[in-house]
C-alpha cells in the first residue's frame, strides 16, 4: 500500500507465465500490435505511434527526452517534486539548455505562472510531470498544452504515477509525448514503460533518425547529429514497432504480455470507471486517516487519486510504524524523499490494491501500531471514517 510499486492483479502475473515465441512470430507481432490499440485507449489518444519501450518507468522517460532534445536546445522543467528535478537532471545529460520554476513541495503550478514562464523562456520543448508521488499531487496540464500547442512548443509529460487513476487526455490536453510504467496505477510489475507521441514528436525525431550500422540498406538515412542514446533511440524503435519491424533489440516477451494485461482490464473496465473507482477508495482513506487524527499533506484540491501523503504524528517514529507493520500485518506504506523524508508518510490506494477491503485493513492495522507506538488515535477512527465515506458515496 506504498506510492508503488503495489501488488500486481494476479490476471496481470498469470499472462507473463504464457511460453516465450520469437519477436518476429506472426503472433508476437500480433501482440505488438494489439498492445498498441490498447495503450491508445488508456492514453486516450488515436496516436500511431502508441507502443512500449523495455525498462522501467524512468527508461521512457529517458527515451522521450534524448530522442526530442538536441544539444543546446532550451526545456523548460516546472519543478514541484522529486520528479522534476528528475526531468532537469535527464534533459541536462542530453545537453539541453534546461530552465526551471520551482513550487513548494505540495502544491501544484497555476496555469498562467507556467504559460507565463514559456513566454519569457521561449522553449523547444516543456518537460513537466502529472501526478509527483513524491508529494502525492497531480498538476493540472489541459491550459497549458493549449497554450504550448499556440507557441509551437513540444510538450511531454510523465504520467508514470498518475496513469489510470486519474483523469489523463492526451489529444484532448494537446500533449505530444507522455510516458508511464505498470507498477502504479496500471497494476503491473515495473519492467516496461508505455508511451505515446503526437504526429508533432514523430517529426522531430524522424528528423534525427540514424540507422545503425549492420542493419541499414544503402538508402537509409544517416545524419549527423544522431539521438545520443542507441537503446533508447525512438527513432529505430519506432520502426521497430512498426510495418518496417526493422530489427532493434530483442523484444522483453513477458513484459510485452504483462503490459498487454494491464491495458486489457483497464479497457475492459473503461478509463472512466477505473479513474472513479481510484477517486473512490482514495478518497475513503483520505478520510480514514482524518477519522485517525491525522493530518494529510498537500494541497487536497490537486490531490491524486490513488496516493495520499500523511504527517508522521509528533513522537512518533515514523520508520518504526513502517516496520511494524510490514513486520506484523505484511502491510507496506511509504516514506517520502528530500524535505519532505521523516516527515510525512505516504499510502497508496492504487492499480489491484483500489479496493475496499485493503483500505479497510490497512486503516484497522495503521491504528494498532499507532497505538502501540504510543499516538493517542481514536478507537475505531479510522475503519469510522473510510466507511461514512464509502456511505456517503453511494
Amino acid at each position: 500500500m506504498g506510492p508503488g510499486p503495489i501488488t500486481a492483479d494476479p490476471r496481470v502475473l498469470r499472462a507473463m507465465s504464457a511460453a516465450l515465441v520469437g519477436q518476429y512470430d506472426p503472433a508476437m507481432t500480433a501482440y505488438m500490435a494489439e498492445t498498441q490499440e490498447l495503450y491508445r485507449g488508456v492514453f486516450r489518444t488515436a496516436n500511431a505511434a502508441t507502443l512500449l519501450v523495455d525498462g522501467t518507468s524512468r527508461a521512457g522517460i529517458e527515451a522521450a527526452l534524448v530522442s526530442l532534445i538536441e544539444p543546446g536546445d532550451r526545456v523548460l522543467v516546472p519543478i514541484f517534486g522529486r520528479f522534476g528535478f528528475l526531468l532537469q537532471e535527464i534533459a541536462a545529460r542530453c545537453g539541453a539548455d534546461v530552465h526551471t520554476i520551482e513550487r513548494e513541495w505540495g502544491t501544484v503550478f497555476p496555469p498562467e505562472e507556467v504559460i507565463a514562464a514559456l513566454d519569457a523562456v521561449q522553449p523547444k520543448l516543456l518537460a513537466l510531470v502529472h501526478g509527483d508521488t513524491s508529494t502525492t499531487v497531480a498538476q493540472p496540464l489541459a491550459e497549458i498544452g493549449a497554450a504550448c500547442q499556440e507557441r509551437g512548443v513540444l510538450f511531454y509529460t510523465d504520467v508514470t504515477a498518475s496513469l489510470g487513476g486519474n483523469e489523463f487526455e492526451t489529444d484532448a490536453w494537446g500533449v505530444d509525448a507522455a510516458t508511464a510504467g505498470l507498477q502504479k496505477c496500471l497494476a503491473g510489475p515495473s519492467g516496461s514503460s508505455p508511451i505515446t507521441l503526437s504526429d508533432r514528436a514523430v517529426a522531430v525525431i524522424a528528423a534525427r533518425k540514424s540507422i545503425e550500422a549492420g542493419i541499414r540498406d544503402a538508402d537509409s538515412q544517416v545524419v549527423a547529429h544522431p539521438i545520443r542514446s542507441n537503446y533508447f533511440d525512438l527513432g529505430q524503435i519506432l520502426d521497430y514497432w512498426g510495418e518496417k519491424r526493422l530489427n532493434h533489440h530483442t523484444e522483453a516477451t513477458s513484459m510485452l504480455y504483462a503490459a498487454r494485461e494491464c491495458a486489457r482490464l483497464l479497457v475492459e473496465e473503461t478509463m472512466s470507471v477505473a479513474v472513479e473507482r481510484h477517486a473512490l477508495h482514495g478518497g475513503a482513506m483520505a478520510a480514514g486517516l482524518a477519522g485517525l487524527g491525522l493530518e494529510l499533506f498537500g494541497d487536497q484540491d490537486h490531490r491524486m487519486n490513488n496516493v495520499i501523503g500523511v504527517f508522521i504524528p509528533a513522537g512518533v517514529e515514523g520508520e518504526a510504524v513502517r516496520g511494524a507493520l510490514l513486520a506484523d500485518y505484511a502491510i507496506e506504506i511509504g516514506t517520502s524523499f528530500g524535505p519532505l523524508h521523516g516527515r510525512i508518510w505516504r499510502i497508496g490506494v492504487m492499480g489491484y490494491n483500489a479496493r475496499r477491503d485493503t483500505v479497510l485493513t490497512t486503516l484497522a492495522a495503521l491504528e494498532q501500531v499507532l497505538r502501540r507506538a504510543g499516538a493517542a488515535v481514536p478507537a475505531g477512527g479510522g475503519v469510522d471514517g473510510a466507511l461514512a465515506y464509502y456511505g456517503s458515496a453511494e
